[in-house]
């Protein structure tokens, strides 16, 4: 007689599938970010309240939020600003027409473009002087799309998409060359550049990749980690455009759904249904601090397994601007300070 194995209870348990966490690294803070969020910091330290900053310093709500309650006042435009007042111009730099307007109210100007947006202005002032045409990929009304074509105004022509290079119309193919905002999606903007190259065999490419190592490195990062995971969560604010970039390349790397929050409070638990692998990373400036709300919201409710994802490691740092470093100095204080990534760091498992 052969035995045979008993059917299964329909009452036998199922062990529900482990959650865990892929925390993508590189993320969050790049140097150009924290660079002009400590420039605020040390200006509101050295000068007192209230300092002024031209837009907002960098794209982040609570970084916007927590320098107001400082004394940081925020503004539009620099007609808003007293005559003679101290102010800061963002990490996504101005055009020269707006360093003429400060000029002409005798205001006190802190610099705190991020150094590799100044590297796409030179660019721009090059080509210009060179007559040539400027082909800059970016989305138009992007404060850095601005600064940037506000530079050679006559030269440069803003494309924003792939699709939008039927349009664009040229003087002399001969001499064309393309630029790029440096918060793009990597390859959206190889595509149009692709197409640009179709339709004008002889454009030029810029001397050095235009699209920061950050926006990079966090885009590389999530692919990797997009095809393990169910979900990805984004923390980054809805008009910082590397941290909507992520949620878009985890979509096109294999993720079944991506999120973009502020923070921990903005998830929607229903996302988490069925889910046992959520991707966590972050936009270029976003503070830690807010990633750590979000692995807390979610060992809370059982991903308490956090594996890091790390496809590249950060050690660049930028000095403060040079206005304030002769400030400091004037003060006798240094712009000596750790890296916001080290004073911050998570405890993770490496994947």
């Amino acid at each position: 007689m052969t035995a045979t194995a008993p059917a299964p209870s329909s009452t036998t348990a199922i062990e529900p599938p482990t959650k865990r966490v892929l925390l993508a690294a590189p993320r969050g803070y790049c140097a150009g970010v924290d660079r002009a969020v400590v420039a605020v910091e040390k200006a509101l330290e050295t000068y007192g309240a209230p300092v002024y900053v031209r837009k907002e310093i960098v794209h982040n709500k609570h970084v916007v939020e927590t320098l107001r309650d400082r004394g940081a006042i925020f503004v539009n435009e620099t007609d808003e600003v007293p005559e003679g007042a101290r102010l800061v111009f963002s990490a996504h730099g101005v055009s020269p027409a707006v360093r003429e307007s400060a000029a002409a109210r005798s205001l006190d100007t802190i610099d705190a473009t991020c150094p590799l947006v100044t590297k796409v202005h030179k660019e721009a002032v090059r080509f210009a002087k060179d007559d040539y045409d400027i082909l800059l990929i970016g989305h138009t009304g992007h404060e850095e799309v601005e600064g940037t074509a506000g530079e050679a105004p006559d030269h440069v022509q803003v494309v924003n998409s792939p699709d939008e290079v039927d349009q664009v119309q040229v003087r002399d193919p001969q001499k064309l060359v393309w630029i790029s905002q440096t918060t793009l999606s990597v390859d959206e903007t190889m595509e149009t550049v692709r197409r640009l190259r179709e339709k004008f065999p002889e454009l030029q490419d810029p001397p050095s990749d235009d699209i920061c190592y950050a926006t990079q490195n966090r885009q590389v990062a999530v692919k990797k980690l997009a095809p393990e995971s169910d979900l990805v969560i984004v923390v980054g604010s809805a008009n910082s455009s590397n941290s909507v970039r992520l949620v878009e390349v985890a979509l096109q790397a294999g993720a079944r759904t991506s999120y973009r929050v502020d923070r921990a409070a903005e998830i929607d638990e229903s996302w988490l249904d069925g889910v046992g692998t959520v991707g966590v990373t972050s936009g270029a400036s976003v503070p830690e601090i807010l990633v750590q709300d979000v692995i807390a919201y979610l060992a809370e409710r059982g991903f308490g397994a956090v594996e890091e994802v790390r496809t590249a490691t950060e050690d660049l740092m930028f000095s403060l601007p040079r206005e304030l470093r002769a400030g400091l100095k004037a003060a006798g204080q240094d712009d000596k300070r750790p890296r916001r990534e080290s004073r911050t760091a998570l405890p993770v498992e490496p994947a």
